[in-house]
């Protein structure tokens, strides 16, 4: 059970990461990407083949994989949203545009590197298990959970307390206002994207490592989940998707352990529906009343 539970843990940090990056467009600039999951995808490939292919360090990875994030979430903003922006139908629009980028990205990476499962080259991270209290943990299980936290902080830092922050906020409050006081806004609209898929991109290298793979599926299932902590997390909250990811990595585990791993996504599902009927707006969000 405790190793379950440490399991539902790891895997819980990553849909967090996934899940914020994800938020942080939708509460700031009220769009829903739906290119989040083909850039957490192109991030897994990407990570895997600079290891297995030029012979990088792993550490080096992590850092690269992060830029080339930021560059895919400045070109998404360039080609899907900015040209958009102002018309009547912008969301909805931008919706479609994002499905469009996404759809194009998998099939760059379908040509690069084909329809087979990218892995992990054997010796590509230090196999060294720690046991702490009976319960096995993988040197880079430890390493997931460590790099996820520290970019979940990190943001919740950069979007409270610094400049970049203040600006974010302002915009998501009101773009026109933003404007008057001398803002830039399609400059943080640009930032927010870059943050968001930096973030997209990391989470999918994080989940190859953790399962030692890439698929191009693989964002498919995720963008689900994703979709599941935002709204029991609180649409917009960043606090609310890092606790709604790990609830929901616990619940998975918790349900591979009690019954049989077909079941994790059915349980983990039903605590969605019955947390929203007790609490609409999710954990941490507010109720909003509409003024017409």
């Amino acid at each position: 059970m405790i190793q379950q539970l440490a399991n539902g843990l790891f895997t819980g940090a990553i849909y967090a990461l996934f899940a914020i990056g994800f938020t942080l467009v939708f509460g700031i600039l009220r769009h829903l990407n739906l290119a989040h999951a083909a850039i957490f995808t192109a991030g897994a490939f990407l990570g895997i083949d600079l290891v297995a292919r030029l012979g990088l360090s792993i550490w080096l990875v992590f850092g690269l994989v992060i830029v080339a994030g930021g560059i895919m979430g400045l070109l998404l903003e360039r080609a899907a949203f900015r040209p958009l922006a102002g018309r009547r139908d912008e969301h909805f629009a931008g919706l479609i545009s994002s499905v469009a980028f996404g759809g194009m990205l998998l099939a760059l990476l379908q040509a690069q590197y084909g329809t087979e499962p990218a892995v992990f080259p054997t010796g590509a991270f230090p196999n060294e298990i720690i046991h702490i209290g009976g319960v096995r943990i993988s040197l880079a299980q430890l390493t997931i959970l460590g790099l996820a936290l520290v970019f979940m902080l990190a943001l919740a830092w950069l979007v409270s307390a610094s400049p970049m922050g203040r600006a974010m906020r302002a915009v998501a409050e009101n773009p026109q206002a933003a404007r008057v006081v001398g803002i830039n806004v399609n400059r943080v609209t640009a930032g927010t994207y870059a943050l968001s898929s930096a973030l997209g991109a990391m989470a999918g290298m994080l989940m190859a490592l953790n399962v030692g793979q890439a698929e191009r599926g693989m964002g498919l299932s995720i963008e689900l989940m994703g979709f599941a902590v935002i709204i029991l997390g609180g649409m917009g909250s960043l606090w609310g998707a890092m606790a709604a990811g790990v609830i929901l990595g616990l619940t998975e585990a918790l349900t591979v352990q009690l019954f049989d791993s077909s079941w994790k996504g059915v349980v983990a599902f039903a605590v969605l529906f019955i947390i929203l009927l007790l609490r609409p707006q999710g954990l941490f969000g507010t109720i909003k009343a509409r003024v017409v």
